[in-house]
């Protein structure tokens, strides 16, 4: 299975997650068949608010899930369409998010719980469930 994380900087398990994921500054991509985590740029950073692309984000690499601190619904709309899931989580490092995911511990987002307004910082300032 292959996991994305948004990460501010790129640190291998020790990445912390970023708050957002449209705005991210980059990504840790997780194969837990092998164990090793690679690095990613986010290739639509830049984007309008509210016109994240999820797919070119990711460079359109194939992958299964994503944890998140947060995210739009047009990007989780993108990310659903795809056959992606998505998961929330705190905060963490990616070593730490990672166990969470394999142990069941994420929800999964809704769409009650994305982001509907502009973020700052990596930041999304929406609530949702932890």
């Amino acid at each position: 299975m292959k996991i994305v994380f948004p990460v501010e900087s790129y640190q291998g398990e020790e990445s912390l997650l970023y708050g957002h994921f449209g705005s991210a500054p980059g990504f840790a991509l997780l194969d837990t068949e092998t164990g090793t985590v690679e690095s990613l740029n986010n290739g639509n950073r830049d984007h309008a608010h509210g016109a994240c692309n999820p797919l070119q984000a990711l460079g359109h690499q194939p992958v299964d899930a994503i944890v998140v601190g947060g995210i739009g619904p047009g990007a989780l709309n993108g990310l659903r369409r795809a056959g992606i899931r998505v998961f929330m989580c705190d905060p963490v490092t990616i070593r730490e998010a990672a166990e969470l995911f394999r142990n069941g511990s994420l929800p999964e987002v809704t769409m009650e719980a994305t982001c509907g307004h502009s973020h700052g910082n990596g930041g999304c300032g929406c609530s949702h469930p932890h």
